[in-house]
């Protein structure tokens, strides 16, 4: 070989590029270092080995192409090889060039595939992207985006023609969005409605974007998502519906006439606040059955939508309280109003309501600087004039009101202090084997002892705690009270009961709370008992049996308090899944002097033994009563003469108690104290 043929000989031998020389035959006669190590041969044994069994797919003839091979013997397993032929001479030589292309080629793939994979997620999740080029105000859609809106892939959409399909109320919202995002080089969100192409279907987006900026931070592009949420949107609408609509009326309840009084005064507005209470209401459950009651509901209800249409929120407190907010309507309006509703229900045809049917109303005005808890008492203060002045009238409140309202502030101001502050106690009321004289539980009771004047007893600031929310909070600290004392004392014998009030039963996340706090705890169910009174139950005869099965099904004590108090108490206990009852101490009273209350507490010891209930007695007062009461098969009692109440933290201590277990505090009579 000339010198020359060395060099080239030297070159090829240092290539990186596979170079193979075959006769006519295809047996190969030589290869380079680069070839020989794709083939998986030695250079120095190629010599008469053939081209096609070492490369599967090489071409026999001049031609160029691509094939994917996997040798058996090659280390680097599967290959993408870029394989040329061409003649060499004129002996039938071909010259083969091998070049291995697998990294350009899987890149190639893993890019196709990342698209596909992207353009499927997208199509999957409903969700695209845009580009827009601010410098030629030139907008990018992707295809899916495109079939998002509705419009063919490649549609030539710019941002007039989006903007048009946009929601009127949303437009000047996502324009300013995009300009502080601009002028800031911030991230950007918003969420928008728009029509679709064809021009019928609404749809709701969520986009998310970011704007690409220069060095001298001149903004160039602004990258987005659109993310299609309808029907996120959709269910969000019907969740936040059911959670402020009245499930019986359709109406608003009381946490959306609460939250629109909220904005009303928060924007500056003024107007009247209607508060409107059925008449009687509780006879007619008694009488007549609650499926009837609530017809009368319902039917209150449409009477309410079709006289008020258009004019405010119509809503329902609870029971047969209903609320109308007014904007912008004065007291005067207001008065009008409230009277043509009060005409309207006292001529509604009601088959199944022998009586006539009548509503009273309070009628409180509204302005900047109130409060809807001021609002609402205002209303409710009037509302009861309406019912001391006879009932069916309306009544609107005026300044001459002032002392009594700034008291009940007073007193929930004195309330949140306390509950912030400390300010509550519980007091442990002993229920007491009537036989033994052994403490088998406590009730507990609330106390406020915010050292105050004038002191306020139950009586006086728990009617005011359930005409807001914050007996929510109340509720939730006795529990809570109740069960870290049962933690720090884990003895099986000791057992409270805790009152709960009509508005928590409402309160669709207590009974979670309840279950979690005692499973946080490690306290055993049985040694918690929840009481309800019979008002309160029929009042919310829907919520307080979903409570009563979600916490007796944990293991907790159900206790129907008052038993007795109302027409219907027997019928109630066929749908409530109670664990016992106490017997209103309206029967207890005088059961030693009247023969009449020994009969009805045997009638009521008789049904809580057959349907398996426990049944305590109230207002044990006298030692005759005892005497009497177990006489009748009632074997728990509670009341000042079995013991008082004690604070809990006395009772926790071992003071408050004897060696069997009972209250070791003197008994008393009725005489000597209110009673708890």
């Amino acid at each position: 070989m000339s010198g020359n043929g060395g060099l080239h000989r030297e070159v090829l031998d240092r290539a990186d590029v596979g170079f193979g020389v075959t006769d006519g035959q295809g047996v190969l006669r030589w290869v380079n270092p680069a070839l020989a190590e794709i083939l998986g041969v030695a250079v120095d044994r190629v010599a008469g080995r053939s081209l096609p069994a070492l490369l599967p797919g090489a071409p026999e003839r001049p031609r160029s192409g691509l094939a994917l091979l996997t040798p058996s013997a090659y280390r680097k397993g599967h290959r993408w090889l870029e394989v040329t032929c061409q003649p060499l001479g004129s002996e039938d030589e071909l010259l083969y060039r091998v070049v291995d292309v697998t990294a350009w080629r899987d890149r190639e793939l893993e890019a196709t595939h990342e698209a596909d994979a992207l353009r499927r997620a997208q199509v999957l999740g409903r969700m695209g992207t845009w580009e827009w080029h601010i410098a030629e105000d030139r907008v990018v859609w992707s295809d899916t985006l495109l079939e998002m809106f509705g419009f063919p892939p490649d549609t030539k959409l710019d941002f007039d023609g989006y903007a048009e399909l946009v929601h009127p109320d949303d437009l000047s919202m996502i324009q300013a969005t995009l300009e502080e995002a601009m002028r800031t080089g911030a991230g950007f969100s918003y969420t928008h409605r728009m029509m679709l192409a064809d021009r019928r279907t609404e749809r709701w987006f969520e986009c998310f974007g970011e704007i690409i900026t220069a060095e001298d931070g001149t903004p160039l592009r602004a990258l987005g998502t659109a993310h299609d949420i309808t029907n996120a949107r959709r269910v969000h609408d019907e969740l936040l519906a059911l959670a402020e609509q009245d499930p019986l009326t359709g109406l608003a309840n009381r946490r959306a006439v609460t939250r629109e009084l909220e904005r009303q005064l928060a924007s500056g507005g003024q107007g009247s606040l209607l508060l409107l209470d059925l008449d009687n209401f509780k006879d007619v459950n008694d009488l007549r059955g609650h499926a009837v009651g609530d017809r009368l509901m319902k039917t209150l209800a449409g009477t309410l939508r079709s006289r008020l249409s258009g004019s405010g929120l119509i809503g329902r407190l609870g029971g047969d309280e209903f609320a109308v907010v007014l904007p912008g309507c004065p007291p005067e309006k207001a008065q009008a109003v409230a009277e043509g509703l009060r005409d309207a229900v006292a001529a509604l045809p009601l088959v199944a309501v022998s009586a006539r049917v009548t509503v009273s109303t309070g009628v409180a005005e509204y302005g900047a600087g109130d409060t809807w808890e001021l609002v609402l008492a205002n209303a409710d203060l009037a509302l009861y004039a309406s019912k001391a002045a006879g009932r069916n009238r309306v009544t609107v409140y005026e300044p001459g009101h002032y002392a009594d309202t700034a008291k009940r502030v007073s007193v929930m101001d004195r309330l949140r202090a306390a509950l912030e502050n400390g300010g509550f106690a519980l007091h442990a009321m002993p229920m007491v084997q009537l036989a033994s004289g052994k403490t088998l539980g406590h009730e507990l009771l609330l106390r406020l002892e915010d050292h105050q004047d004038p002191p306020l007893g139950p009586a006086e600031f728990l009617a005011e705690a359930e005409r807001s929310n914050l007996v929510l909070d109340i509720d939730r600290w006795v529990l809570s009270t109740a069960i870290d004392a049962l933690v720090r004392h884990p003895s099986v014998d000791l057992k409270f009961n805790v009152n709960i009030s009509g508005r928590t039963l409402e309160d669709e996340d207590f009974g979670g709370f309840v279950l979690d706090r005692l499973s946080t705890a490690g306290v055993a169910p049985g040694r918690l008992g929840l009481e309800i009174t019979e008002t309160a139950a029929v009042t919310n005869l829907d919520a307080a049996r979903a409570l009563a099965l979600q916490l007796r099904g944990f293991g907790c004590r159900i206790t129907l308090d008052d038993f007795g108090s109302g027409f219907g108490s027997f019928v109630h206990l066929k749908h409530l899944p109670i664990t016992g009852i106490k017997i209103d101490g309206e029967f207890v009273r005088g059961i030693d002097e009247r023969s009449t209350d020994a009969v009805l507490v045997s009638g009521i010891v008789e049904i809580a033994r057959g349907l398996g209930l426990s049944a305590v007695a109230e207002w044990v007062e006298r030692p005759a009563q005892v005497e009497t009461l177990t006489r009748l098969g009632v074997r728990v009692g509670q009341g000042f003469h079995l013991g008082r109440a004690i604070p809990l933290t006395q009772l926790l201590s071992g003071d408050g108690v004897g060696p069997n277990g009972a209250l070791s505090s003197p008994r008393v009579g009725a005489e000597d104290g209110a009673r708890s």
